[in-house]
């Protein structure tokens, strides 16, 4: 980052840049911004090339926040976003999550989610209107909540401010949403303090005006007439009713006299009317800066609760440092009889390696410099008995807890935690290990448990959905009625139950592709068919609803056979595939991301629900492939938090339905 920058952030749903200004003006980079209005991109360009002209290189001024692959975004400090306000407005249909009818314009939030995910920005600073933290009852505002502060384990601050609140003559009251990602039990975040108005609307009509604070400016189209209760762009100054024009516009929203607008004066005043309110984006913005700097310095990362996930990879770890042995299993898990000797065990994360000794000692040794940094007797820390105590502890612990037995030995250890280092990352440890034939050094292996819920293979987010064009509906009958009644469809087997009313009306399902880019590309490096026999692997769930795998393989073998319309070859073939790329996943590629083919890492452990731990490694590649294919099973995730599952309309008046891929053993 430039010297002269503080801090970087990206602006989704930029707009013309009201967030872009703002945090400017506050010692910010942008250096990612996304924006599909041609005409605000026009407009955005215009005005922010020349003091950003990193921004337009590259891909990083994106025309579709759908079309983005999170993990390829510029690292950020803080994520801007003025998510669409459409389907939670006054003037809108208030449909929420559930706008269906113009490209999925509701469902844009968790778009947002997705990058946070990926990304893991230090803070985000969200706005849209106030109806937002009334609509539905309030279940939408608590869906936007629970996401960001329980799953994604943020912070969670808003308010209702009005634009006249911190400087501007407009009201404008729209609800502020700030999260912090590393902020734990020092939670203590307050939005600034009022501030005097900079003008008013006399000032900025250079007359005497009837009113000191202005409407809240809109989104343009014909003017309003003043004695209209909608009025928005009607003022009474020096006794004569005048129009808002763009100048006015721009003073109300807080942009400077130099912005410029390379489009039709009504395109302008739509522009500045989905704006935000620069002057109190920017003192909030200014509040977020102080705040982080307080928790950059805050001695925060000792963080002592961990959950179910956690504690077990840190279990692993010290498991894998008393028994100095790794047992290979077999497709069930039982023991092979063969085994590795592990003769060192890190993490990526850790500035150390820890070595064991043939006289059971353990030595902890700096990565760098290969100094030895402490002795230790394994005996003296770890036991059968403490191991033992530990994995009880896990499997009765809820959400996140502590394990005070745990203490002692991390300190011993010189650890916190035991992590791969992120969330993209396939190794979660990395070993030194031998046998009779074979010695391999720096071996990943990820790691599964059954300690708690069972583990998943491929997790549901955005990048797990799969479109299908949903054909032969008589085109007289597709309106909003229809999308709503089939959308609304709210059973026990809604997925189900939808898909069996679109059939019933004449329509079918005809796979179209994964809807995220990397995706599609992965599966067809896996093998080039396997976008189209995941398609058809969804239907087989989704509509007929088997689970296992192994038996949707079955399903569709006879019914390829029965039909003759199979592309993929015989029942066998279809394994050989399937089984590819349950490996291909495990130890090759994310969803997010476009792969190199190449494994990240070359086996996986598995915690069994006793304690007991067993292990595969690429040498047996049939257990392996066994194993995944004998237990893995299809899920339904969150139709709501993943986006899938409606019937909407797109690319001129086409229908389309998606599913989501969700793997779990």
């Amino acid at each position: 980052m430039d010297k002269k920058y503080k801090f970087k952030f990206i602006d989704l749903f930029a707009g013309i840049g009201g967030f872009h200004i703002a945090m400017h003006n506050i010692g910010g980079q942008c250096v990612f911004a996304s924006e599909k209005d041609i005409h605000a991109r026009k407009t955005y360009e215009h005005n922010f090339k020349k003091i950003s002209p990193e921004l337009f290189e590259g891909e990083n001024f994106n025309d579709d926040i759908r079309n983005i692959i999170p993990s390829e975004i510029p690292d950020f400090d803080i994520l801007c976003a003025g998510f669409p306000c459409q389907p939670f407005s006054q003037a809108g249909y208030k449909r929420g999550f559930e706008d269906n009818h113009n490209s999925e314009r509701g469902n844009l939030f968790f778009n947002i989610v997705d990058v946070i995910q990926a990304k893991r920005p230090k803070a985000f600073f969200l706005e849209n209107v106030r109806g937002l933290v009334s609509h539905d009852k309030g279940n939408t505002f608590k869906v936007i909540r629970d996401i960001l502060e329980t799953e994604l384990g943020y912070s969670f601050y808003y308010k209702i401010v009005k634009a006249s609140d911190y400087g501007l003559p407009q009201l404008r009251p729209r609800v502020f949403i700030i999260g912090f990602r590393d902020e734990s039990i020092l939670k203590g975040f307050t939005f600034p303090d009022p501030k005097p108005l900079k003008y008013n609307m006399s000032d900025i009509w250079k007359g005497d005006c009837s009113r000191e604070i202005g409407f809240t400016m809109r989104v343009g189209g014909r003017g309003s007439k003043i004695d209209d209760r909608r009025n928005w762009d009607a003022y009474l100054v020096d006794g004569v009713v005048r129009q808002l024009g763009v100048e006015e516009g721009k003073m109300l929203q807080g942009f400077p006299k130099s912005y410029e607008f390379p489009v039709s004066n009504t395109q302008a005043i739509k522009q500045l009317g989905n704006s935000v309110a620069i002057d109190a984006i920017q003192c909030v913005g200014e509040q977020m800066l102080q705040y982080l700097s307080t928790l950059n310095t805050a001695s925060n990362h000792m963080k002592k609760t961990k959950n179910k996930g956690e504690w077990t990879e840190l279990l692993v770890f010290v498991k894998l440092i008393a028994n100095n042995q790794l047992n290979l299993s077999d497709s069930d898990l039982n023991l092979t009889g063969n085994s590795f000797k592990v003769k060192k065990v890190t993490t990526h994360n850790l500035e150390s390696n820890y070595y064991i000794t043939d006289k059971s000692q353990l030595l902890i040794k700096n990565k760098l410099s290969g100094e030895t940094i402490k002795e230790l007797l394994i005996s003296d820390i770890l036991n059968d008995e403490i191991i033992e105590g530990l994995k009880d502890a896990i499997v009765k612990g809820k959400n996140t807890f502590t394990i005070s037995a745990f203490d002692s030995i991390q300190k011993s250890l010189d650890i916190e935690n035991a992590k791969g280092g992120n969330s993209n990352q396939k190794a979660d440890i990395v070993l030194d290990i031998c046998d009779n034939n074979i010695e391999k050094e720096d071996e990943g292996f990820g790691i599964k448990s059954y300690l708690g819920s069972k583990p998943t293979l491929l997790n549901a987010s955005g990048n797990t959905n799969f479109i299908f064009e949903v054909k032969g509906i008589d085109s007289s009958i597709i309106n909003e009625q229809l999308l709503d009644e089939i959308n609304n469809i709210d059973t026990r087997t809604k997925l189900k139950d939808r898909i069996q009313y679109i059939e019933e009306i004449g329509g079918r399902f005809e796979f179209i592709r994964a809807e995220k880019e990397s995706m599609e590309y992965n599966l067809k490096l896996s093998d080039s068919l396997m976008p189209k026999l995941i398609g058809d692997v969804l239907l087989c769930f989704y509509r007929d609803r088997i689970t296992k795998l192994s038996s949707i393989v079955d399903f569709l073998d006879n019914y390829y056979q029965t039909n003759g319309v199979s592309i993929f070859g015989d029942k066998t073939a279809i394994e050989i595939k399937v089984k590819k790329l349950l490996v291909d996943i495990l130890l090759g590629f994310f969803a997010g991301e476009k792969w190199d083919g190449n494994f990240i890492s070359n086996g996986t452990l598995v915690m069994k629900r006793d304690g007991e731990m067993v292990g595969f490694h690429i040498i047996d590649m049939p257990n392996l492939k066994n194993y995944l294919y004998n237990n893995i099973k299809l899920d339904t995730p969150s139709t709501t938090r993943h986006r899938f599952g409606k019937l909407f309309i797109e690319n001129n008046d086409k229908l389309y339905f998606k599913l989501n891929l969700q793997l779990r053993f």
